[in-house]
Formats: structure tokens, sequence, C-alpha cells
């Protein structure tokens, strides 16, 4: 067998660039292999909204194409696996939406996905073209108004009564019924959409023992009922709150949504895995400690400020790094591609992996679209994280494919030059890292 070493560098001004300047040393390394194996890896993706369909129209028939081939495709670039749908509007939706506003329809007579019918699934299913295994979660940002304290899509709670919380048990099972019919197989309900944010977009608070109590007698029984597999998940989750709003509580109130749901056997049963975004990156090294037999993802990635810069993206890095060192499994971007700025239905300006300008009908790959390819293009589903040693051990993640290729993705967020010795089982190998650059290397064999 011959070992062979591959290396990709990107920086602000020339993004993946293969390097050929790799040589074995002598020197102490400073980044080291430990022979330690942590999680697997299920995959990466972005999510489906209405406002980034609506962008992927201005382009070409045949650029669209490119950007579908390279987002979704087994042999593109980012060979995204798994992907969020929104139930109802998120705040990326045209305007805002719910499957069923027919006023105390308990038997969910009237409800429907002919909205989506327009403008997501259309969208998922060209993307299922490309790579027919994509596997889905979807969760609501607002459940029906009428269901809701006050009656609206922003701002405000679920009605806590019992026909009404049989009633939303049985609009998630239709919508994995109705998407099912469509060809669209939902793998994974994820209840609400960031349980504490009560925002101006569709949104609706929950707390850690409301989340138990429909898990646990409504929404896992009304699965069992009408037969369904699809995986419920505690999320997404995006508590505790900030950090500087922390300084007074206990290390208890870290984990304080994820603890009180499984710490019940009853609701814990119906539990495969925990989804956290923002502020929920604060929870999920305590909570993987306390649950290291259910599954970890982060749901929605920081989403900016619609300027798409590098420095944002090294911060983006950063939390790519923070994730998978405390156990998730898969990293999901949130808008895959939008207008210039990113401005959402209701002003926010967001980031995206691709802009889509619809003056030149151009396709622009942002700075995070190569953070995103430097995990995704050749971390494999399947593959695990591999324990590393030494003073960079905080700017890199290293993985063991199924093929038994070894991936390191490493930062340089430095303004100088950098030089790294990485030391694998036998060898230690010798890279000049760019200033604020990201890199990835691959180490694999080949017989002969």
């Amino acid at each position: 067998m011959n070992k062979h070493i591959r290396w990709i560098s990107s920086t602000a001004d020339q993004t993946w660039q293969p390097k050929s300047d790799i040589k074995a040393t002598s020197d102490k390394s400073n980044l080291a292999l430990t022979g330690e194996k942590f999680q697997l890896v299920d995959g990466f993706g972005g999510c489906f909204n209405e406002l980034s369909w609506k962008a992927l129209q201005e382009l070409t028939d045949e650029e669209r194409e490119n950007v579908f081939h390279s987002l979704f495709h087994p042999g593109g670039e980012q060979k995204f696996s798994i992907c969020r749908i929104p139930i109802g509007a998120s705040d990326y939706a045209l305007d805002w939406y719910s499957l069923n506003e027919t006023d105390e329809d308990y038997a969910m007579e009237h409800f429907t996905i002919e909205r989506d019918k327009k403008h997501l699934i259309p969208y998922i299913k060209e993307a299922l073209k490309y790579n027919p295994n994509l596997v889905f979660f979807a969760s609501p940002w607002s459940p029906p108004t009428w269901m809701k304290t006050p009656k609206a899509y922003n701002y405000g709670t679920l009605r806590w009564e019992e026909d009404v919380l049989s009633a939303y048990a049985l609009y998630f099972v239709k919508f994995v019924q109705a998407y099912q019919e469509e060809g669209i197989t939902i793998h994974q309900i994820h209840v609400q959409n960031e349980v504490v944010a009560d925002q101006k977009f569709p949104s609706c608070v929950w707390t850690g023992e409301q989340l138990r109590d429909f898990i646990r007698d409504y929404l896992g029984p009304a699965f069992d009922k009408h037969g369904l597999d699809t995986e419920i998940w505690l999320g997404t989750i995006n508590a505790p709150e900030p950090w500087e709003e922390l300084t007074n509580k206990t290390t208890s109130d870290f984990d304080v949504y994820a603890n009180i749901v499984l710490s019940d056997p009853d609701a814990n049963q119906y539990i495969t895995g925990v989804g956290y975004q923002w502020a929920g990156k604060y929870a999920i090294q305590r909570t993987r400690a306390s649950y290291p037999d259910k599954k970890y993802m982060q749901t929605e990635n920081e989403c900016g400020d619609g300027t798409n810069t590098w420095d944002y993206a090294k911060y983006v890095f950063n939390l790519y790094q923070h994730y998978f060192t405390n156990g998730v499994n898969s990293y999901i971007y949130w808008n895959m591609a939008l207008p210039p700025k990113g401005r959402s239905t209701w002003g926010w300006e967001q980031n995206s992996l691709i802009t889509v300008d619809p003056a030149t009908k151009a396709r622009i790959n942002n700075p995070e679209y190569f953070v995103m390819k430097h995990f995704s293009h050749y971390i494999i589903p399947g593959a695990v994280r591999l324990g590393l040693t030494g003073p960079w051990t905080g700017n890199a993640l290293a993985f063991k494919n199924p093929d038994n290729s070894i991936v390191l993705i490493i930062a340089n967020p430095f303004k100088n030059e950098r030089i790294l010795h990485f030391q694998d089982s036998e060898t230690t190998y010798q890279f000049a890292l760019k200033p604020e650059s990201f890199n990835t290397i691959i180490q694999f064999e080949t017989h002969g």
C-alpha cells in the first residue's frame, strides 16, 4: 500500500486551491492523532425555503442545474445528504402560512400542502433528482394560528388544551403522510423551531415541561397509532439564552430543556436525537455527556447579516469545530441560496451559501460555501471523528472515512503564515498554512 496526501487551501483571495508543498519532517508535531474514536458523521446539508427557491429561478436552466449538482449530487462539490424542510412558513417564506387555517378543525379535515406544491416541493424534488437518498427532517416555526394564544403566526404559545394538543399531533401525522404521497420521505420530525424564540416572524414558545408532555402523551402515541416510523427529535433547541445572560445561573440550567424531557423515561423512549442551534451551543456539551445514546445535530448555521464576509466565515468555521467537538453527527446550513443581501420578508438580511444576482443572472459562491465544502466534500457519511492532541487542536477536526482515508480540516486564523507539523500514526508532515485560511488535508492509500 502506498500512502498519499492531498491538500486543499482557501483564502479570501484564492478559494479551493490544491497545494503541493508537502513534505515529511523530523520536527516535533504540533498536531497529532491520538487513536481515540468518537461519534459517527451522518452528513451535511441546508434548508429548503421559499425565498431560496425564488432566487434560484433567476438563473438560467443550465446554471440552476449546476447549482443543484454542486449541492446535492454525490459527485458534486458539497455532496449534501441531510436537509431541512419547514412545516408551514419559516422566516424565509414568501409570506406567513400554515397547513390548516380552518378554525377548530380538530380532525384535520382541511389539512393541505397545496401551498408547498408551488414552492417547496418542486425545490425538494429537484434536489432528489441529484441525490435520491437525501434524508429530510422537518419542523414548524408556528402551529396554525387558531391553535395559539394570541391567534397569530408570530409570538405566542400553543393553547394547552386536550383537543388542541391531540389535533396538533395529528397535524404532524398528516404532514408526514402528505409528503409521503408526494414521494418525499420525512425521516425526522423536530417539534418546534427555536423553542425559546418569541419573535416577529413565525414562532412559538415552549417550556421543557410542555415539550416533555406533548411528545410523551400526544406526538409519540399518534405516530404509533398511525404506524409512522418517522423519528421524533427534541429540536430545535436554542436555549440557554446568550452567554452574558447566564452569569448568575447554575450549570444545571445549561441543559434544562433536554434534561427535563430526556430524564422522563416515558418521553425519552420516543426521542431519537436532539437538535441544537444558536444559543443551544452552550448546552450541547452537557446534554451529550448525559445522554450519549442519543444522536445530535446542529440544525441551523448562524446566519450573519447578508454581507457574506470572510471574517464571518472564520467565525462559522469555529461553529463547525465547536459542534463536532461536542458530539454532533450532522451539521446543517440555513439558506442555500438567496438574492444579494439575503433580505427576509420581515427585514433581516442574512448570509447564504450562494448569492443569485437577478440583475446579472450570476451565481456567486460565498465564503461560507467554501467553509462547508472543506468539510462536506471529503467527509463521507459513516465517517468517525478522531481524537487530536497538540496546540492546533482548537482549530482542527479529524475524521476517518469508511474507505479508511483520513480527513483533517484545519483553519489558520492568524494574519501571518503558520507552520503545521501534523503526525499520523507513522509520519510527521509539514504544511505552511496561509494566513486566515481554511484547509482540508486528506491522507489515503493506494495499491501498488
